[in-house]
């Protein structure tokens, strides 16, 4: 028997709710990530971006917990930059879209190429 559109949907579902309980136990872990997100979105918009990368606020984060600040380097996994862009236009609705977010690669189950940022 091969595979149905609803069951594929129900699998990319599951995918989803499991990438997004694994990022939220993460971040209730690392706030100080969060926060640092926050921070730098905030200042590239304070400073007139109108739309940016979630990739490239990780990497200042990557940057500042590395090379700028003493202590333990901090593993963010690359699957979650894109619920840190999602969580944040959910916490500022007035920035929504600011991050161009695609569907899900979970989600995606077609051989669509969409992916997400």
């Amino acid at each position: 028997m091969g595979t149905t559109a609803g069951s594929q949907s129900s699998a990319a579902s599951t995918g989803d709710d499991d990438l997004k309980q694994r990022w939220w136990a993460w971040h209730k872990k690392n706030p100080h990530v969060w926060k640092l997100f926050e921070k730098f979105t905030l200042i590239a918009i304070s400073k007139g971006h109108k739309n940016l990368s979630a990739w490239l606020i990780v990497n200042r984060i990557r940057w500042e917990t590395s090379i700028e600040t003493q202590g333990d380097d901090f593993k963010i996994s690359n699957d979650f930059i894109a619920l840190y862009a999602r969580y944040f236009m959910h916490k500022y609705p007035q920035y929504n879209g600011f991050f161009r977010t695609k569907q899900m690669k979970r989600a995606n189950l077609s051989g669509n190429s969409d992916t997400e940022d």
